[in-house]
């Protein structure tokens, strides 16, 4: 019976320990493209450690990590990173800003970049997005131009919670029914 406990009580632990991480999709469903609206996409999220990006894009675009100088001029010569499968999810472990860019210029100097900044849970900043250049806006929804389908879509960046509440729960009352002796391990 005590192994049982132990157990249970640990299994609780490692759920209570995951509960903060969340998942966001570059761009919801219009993924990482030229036609997404990246500033806007970004102006309601809040970033923290641990939480991961994930990069949905076509063959004609790449996601480059870059220093905080080549973000500003759209430069991927000396980029940190740069990915091109399509499918990229990059994993926020420590705090602070990191910025994104698509590798092709143009399509960087057409607002195809990202800027995020990771708070730790004892840290109190913003989110940014480079700030855009005064014009008239079309806000008309824009369909994506991105061709490849990945097998796991994920369909919002609401953020889902690896572990959680529910997750507790579960693990409360299957200890409450093991120590009844519901059933037997």
């Amino acid at each position: 019976m005590a192994k049982l406990i132990l157990l249970c009580f640990l299994s609780v632990s490692s759920f209570a320990l995951t509960c903060h991480a969340a998942t966001y999709v570059v761009g919801d469903t219009s993924g990482w493209d030229i036609s997404t609206d990246i500033d806007s996409w970004v102006t309601d999220k809040r970033f923290n450690v641990g939480d991961a990006l994930l990069f949905q894009y076509s063959s004609s675009h790449s996601v480059s990590e870059v220093t905080k100088e080549s973000f500003e001029t759209c430069n991927t010569k000396n980029s940190l990173r740069t990915f091109s499968n399509g499918n990229t999810t990059v994993t926020l472990s420590n705090a602070g800003t990191r910025y994104f860019v698509c590798g092709n210029r143009l399509h960087c100097l057409g607002g195809m970049k990202l800027l995020v900044n990771a708070e730790d849970d004892q840290t109190s900043s913003t989110v940014g997005a480079p700030e855009a250049q005064p014009q008239a806006r079309d806000t008309t929804p824009k369909s994506s131009s991105k061709n490849n389908d990945p097998t796991t879509v994920i369909p919002s960046s609401d953020g889902f919670i690896n572990g959680g509440i529910e997750a507790l729960i579960i693990a409360i009352l299957f200890m409450a029914s093991a120590t009844l002796g519901l059933f037997h391990i």
